[in-house]
């Protein structure tokens, strides 16, 4: 099947790029506006297409406490995903991991029994919503047998993902010399669950999980009162200082945010907010289409009619920075030949928007009409013929 890129009418096309190059003179500055924040370190990235608004000492290696459990997590999600772990299977909880991370260590906890059994999907609750030492421990001595041995796996995953300043000794974020991690490496790890886990990043933003008959609260500030917030981890130890790695969405954009080093726990609510307020005051707001617009005409093969109109099903709203306006890009392809019977809604496509080539944001499209199958054998002999001939 080929990808197809058909015409937009003239006029259509001329009207998206004048938007986009609506307030072209101040783009040409390329630098955002000026911005500080407490944290000792931080990023602000677009969670698409990783470019970023903000950053502030993000190459450092620092103890990452807490937020390194999306490391943890994100071996989990890839394991469940490929098919070699299941949500109902059962990790026991060793007594070295309700030593070391249950009620009795002082640190976060689900509360787990010790030599209990526990579900992964369970163990993940915990470890996400609770940001539980105890479930860490449980899946990383069930799935590589030991917390060494899983870190192992957390430093190759880091390897792959190419993060270039992440050392890892254990599952949890619990002090250790060579635990480590940049903000910048944080941010990427987030970007990798968000884009490669969408159903399991859900839980980020679950506001409570209860376990062994206690309730306890997201620990993630945002997702109380700040608009569009949806996860991801928080983190504190004393030599780490409070950090938060964190995500919302608004206007069709995401935003990742990761800060750390700061002194407590209303200061790290305080400035997330102020960046991602920051990035998200960048923007401004086009409207490409309307609900059920047509964005373009394709032909149809061995049909009643001959072409189709390509719709877009929702309005398409894109959120741009100044700097992205004179860079963005609009295009739209759609997977060939497209052969009849169509019916009206069929998706057919996607209209991307992409920034120095990379997607901002894009939207489905979708077929206008129905279109029969034509009844006549000259016109589909035909039809097969220019296709075997000239492709779709």
């Amino acid at each position: 099947m080929a990808t197809k890129t058909p015409a937009m009418s003239p006029s259509r096309l001329l009207v998206i790029l004048l938007a986009l190059l609506w307030h072209f003179t101040s783009a040409l500055a390329q630098d955002l506006p000026a911005f500080d924040t407490a944290a000792k370190q931080a990023i602000l990235i677009d969670a698409k297409s990783g470019n970023v608004f903000f950053e502030k000492d993000a190459d450092t290696a620092v103890p990452p406490a807490s937020m390194s459990k999306l490391m943890t997590q994100a071996i989990v999600f890839d394991m469940l995903k490929k098919g070699d772990l299941k949500l109902d299977q059962e990790f026991v909880i060793s007594t070295d991991a309700w030593k070391r991370g249950g009620q009795g260590a002082g640190g976060s906890t689900m509360y787990a029994e010790v030599n209990s059994h526990v579900s992964i999907d369970n163990l993940l609750h915990g470890a996400i919503i609770q940001s539980a030492n105890d479930a860490c421990i449980a899946l990383a001595e069930g799935i590589a047998g030991s917390e060494p041995a899983f870190a192992q796996r957390m430093a190759a995953k880091a390897a792959e993902l190419g993060l270039k300043n992440s050392y890892f000794a254990n599952a949890t974020g619990l002090p250790d010399p060579g635990q480590r991690m940049s903000a910048r490496d944080l941010a990427s790890l987030a970007r990798y669950i968000i884009l490669n886990h969408p159903d399991y990043y859900k839980i980020y933003g679950t506001p409570e999980f209860t376990w062994n008959k206690i309730k306890q609260e997201n620990r993630n500030p945002l997702l109380k009162d700040y608009p569009g917030a949806d996860g991801m981890k928080t983190g504190y130890t004393k030599e780490a200082g409070y950090g938060l790695v964190g995500s919302a969405t608004r206007n069709g954009r995401r935003l990742i945010m990761v800060i750390a080093g700061l002194d407590s726990i209303a200061q790290r609510k305080v400035e997330a907010q102020k960046l991602l307020d920051f990035g998200f005051s960048q923007f401004k707001t086009f409207n490409l289409y309307d609900a059920g617009e047509t964005v373009a005409r394709a032909r149809v093969w061995g049909g009643e009619e001959r072409w189709i109109n390509i719709v877009i099903p929702d309005a398409f709203h894109i959120s741009l920075a100044p700097f992205e306006q004179e860079k963005a890009d609009v295009r739209m392809t759609y997977t060939g030949p497209i052969l009849a019977p169509v019916k009206a809604g069929a998706p057919l496509g996607t209209l991307r928007v992409l920034v120095d080539g990379k997607p901002v944001a894009d939207a489905p499209l979708q077929a206008g009409a129905d279109v029969p199958e034509t009844k006549s054998m000259w016109h589909k002999a035909a039809d097969s013929a220019l296709i075997m001939l000239f492709g779709g």
